[in-house]
Order: structure tokens, then C-alpha cells, then sequence
């Protein structure tokens, strides 16, 4: 029981963290395999836009920036994104204040994660305030004059987005003309491609696709593949509990084997009379394993009807709820995955086999002693 509602707990957060980095980082994303830029001409883009299941593309220009508003300043990442950004991203979705809009190359506006908003000091939908917005310049050389290798500007904000504390204090978006023309950028000159797909189950046939047809020079990535430490630590996590947990199992089935070796002992003369009358020690050895197989399965039908009805209950009613203010939600996810059930049932199946499998060869090997 312990291991399925351990084991859906984390199948819920898991599945929450997704939907959270999903509304951020696209279906897949193409970047360049060295360095922070890559030249993209307009019939590769045209080819990406034309592409077999690509729904929208979103051309980016991104990098590191320091972000003013008089003694208040931060270090963020600029991403500048094109008109086609909307239809890629969740962010949209995700304004706490103000509108999405990033303007135009000559008016520039910002939408800040609301950690910065409150890091810059800004009401960001009240756009008042004009920010100023250092960005290192492409292809200065080693000149000698730092100031002469970074550009400044200004842009009023629009509004800002709450998703997720990895977003809300470091992201700022923008026009992507803008950030090019603060970075020297050539025309065809981008840091990534963002790319929307109709259906998820087509992610790594896309992907696999898109990175054939484009070569060696750059990087496709789904969005897993974008936030691999994030993934594989959830995974390391997941099976780490259900270790322990198994651990536990594995000591408790102690009961088991005490019992039925017990039960071994007051059944001696019984033994005895069943092979007087001619039972072979393979049939006492399967009596006994019997005897612990139906423990074992009847321990893990009810203790996994009942993991099934609590996360049910949670499902529905969210009884369980979560300490603190802090979360997105207040109560604990859960979600029932088929293959984690059957994980459970093979798990404790094979550790009753094994728990039983002892006393039942001490059985088979109990000595003939019938007396009168």
C-alpha cells in the first residue's frame, strides 16, 4: 500500500513539474551545437516551418543581461522572441499583471517574471518606469574599453508572468529585433528555434527527423532533453523510495517466514502421515509454498486495493493537504500509473515466493517419524 500511494505521490509532482516547465520551454528546440549562436538562412527556416508535424516555429535571440531601475539592478536572461512566440509557449497564459507584448525594435517592452518585478522594484502593468538594459555586444575583439563592449537600453515593461521560481527570477522577454540590434547580431543570426508539435506522442520522431535534415552544425532537443538533470533526478528519487520502501517489504516478510516455519513445526506428524500415504517431498514443498504465495498475494491485493481507493479519494476530495503557503497548489498530487501497480505486485510476489521458499524446503525435508 505504502509503495503505490508513495509512488503516485511522486507520479503527481512529476507530472506537475512538467505541466510547469512545458508552459516555458518549447516542444522542441533547436540550438547550435558550439557556441551561443547559430546562422540560420531563410529557406532552412522556411524548410522547419514546412516541416513534416511542426505545428509553429518562434525564432529566439538570447543572453545573459543586467537589468536597472536607478540603485536597483539584476542579472537576468534577455530572451527576445518574435510575433510567433504565443502560439509556442505558455507564458501568455501565465500573466499575473499586465498584457503580453513585447513591442517593436523602436519601443521595446519587457515581460518580466514577477521575481524580478520585485527585484527591479516595478509594477510591471503600470508602465511607468523605463529599465535599463545592459547586453555585451557581439564581435568586439579584446578591446581594452569595457564599456565599449556593452550596449545600453531602455524599454518600458508590459507586464509580467508567475510560472515557476526557476522562470519568475531569472527570465525577462522581449522583442527579438531589439535584442539583435543591442547585440550586433547579423540578420540571419539567432540563439535558438523554438518549435511547437500537435501531439506529443511525435516528439522524438520530430526531433530525430528535424536533426537529420539540419545536420551535425546544430542541436535538437525535446523538452525533456532541455531539463535532463531535472528529469533524471525525479526518476532517481522515484526508484530510490520504492528501494527503501522494497527494503521494508523485504524485513516484514521476516513475519512470514517465522510463521511458516512455525507452521512447519506443529505440523509434523501431519507431514509424516502424508508421506506414510505416499505424497512425494515435492508435493510437501508445494504445500507450503502455497501457503505463502496466497500470504503474499492476499497482503498485496488488499494493500493495493487500498492505495487505489485512498488515491482515488485524494484524486477527488484532496483530503491531504500540503504544510505551508509556498506551493502552487495545497494539497498533494496523485496519479495511479498501471505499470507501478504491477511493479508493486511482481515486487512483493517474488519476495513472499522467496520468504516462503525456505520453510517449504524445511518441510520437504522433515524426516518420516509415524508412530502409534
Amino acid at each position: 500500500m505504502c509503495q503505490v500511494l508513495v509512488l503516485s505521490v511522486f507520479n503527481g509532482f512529476e507530472d506537475l513539474v512538467k505541466s510547469l516547465y512545458s508552459n516555458f520551454y518549447a516542444d522542441v528546440r533547436v540550438v547550435p551545437a558550439k557556441g551561443k549562436t547559430m546562422v540560420l538562412t531563410a529557406e532552412q527556416i522556411k524548410a522547419i516551418t514546412n516541416f513534416k508535424d511542426v505545428k509553429n516555429i518562434s525564432l529566439v535571440a538570447e543572453e545573459k543581461a543586467l537589468l536597472q531601475n536607478g540603485d536597483l539592478q539584476t542579472v537576468v536572461f534577455l530572451k527576445g522572441v518574435d510575433e510567433n512566440y504565443p502560439k509556442i509557449s505558455g507564458v501568455p497564459n501565465k500573466m499575473q499583471n499586465g498584457n503580453f507584448n513585447t513591442g517593436d525594435i523602436e519601443n521595446p517592452l519587457l515581460v518580466l517574471g514577477s521575481g524580478i518585478e520585485n527585484a527591479v522594484g516595478v509594477q510591471a502593468d503600470k508602465n511607468l518606469s523605463s529599465l535599463t538594459i545592459f547586453l555585451p555586444k557581439k564581435n568586439q575583439g579584446n578591446s581594452a574599453d569595457l564599456l565599449s563592449s556593452l550596449s545600453e537600453g531602455n524599454a518600458n515593461t508590459s507586464g509580467s508572468f508567475a510560472i515557476q521560481q526557476d522562470f519568475d527570477n531569472q527570465y525577462v522577454i522581449t522583442n527579438i529585433d531589439f535584442v539583435k540590434q543591442q547585440m550586433n547580431y547579423a540578420p540571419n543570426e539567432f540563439s535558438a528555434v523554438e518549435i511547437s508539435i500537435p501531439n506529443e506522442s511525435l516528439l522524438n520522431e520530430v526531433t530525430e527527423s528535424l536533426q537529420k535534415m539540419l545536420g551535425n552544425n546544430y542541436k535538437v532537443q525535446t523538452k525533456y532533453q532541455q531539463n535532463t538533470s531535472l528529469y533524471n533526478s525525479m526518476k532517481l528519487e522515484k526508484w530510490a523510495i520504492y528501494a527503501v520502501l522494497t527494503l521494508i517489504l523485504i524485513l516484514a516478510a521476516f513475519n512470514m517466514v517465522s510463521a511458516l516455519t512455525m507452521l512447519v513445526l506443529e505440523k509434523k506428524k501431519d507431514i509424516s502421515v502424508l508421506l506414510s500415504l505416499g505424497a512425494d517431498r515435492m508435493l510437501i514443498k508445494k504445500i507450503f509454498l502455497s501457503e505463502g504465495l496466497l500470504l503474499g498475494t492476499l497482503g498485496s491485493a488488499i494493500g493495493i486495493a487500498l492505495a487505489i481507493v485512498i488515491s482515488l479519494i485524494q484524486l477527488k476530495y484532496k483530503v491531504i493537504k500540503l504544510q505551508g503557503n509556498s506551493f502552487l497548489i495545497d494539497y498533494f498530487p496523485v496519479k495511479l500509473v498501471p505499470a507501478d501497480i504491477l511493479i508493486v505486485l511482481a515486487t512483493s510476489l517474488i519476495i513472499a515466493l522467496i520468504a516462503a521458499w525456505l520453510p517449504a524446503k524445511k518441510a520437504a525435508q522433515q524426516l518420516f517419524e509415524l508412530k502409534i
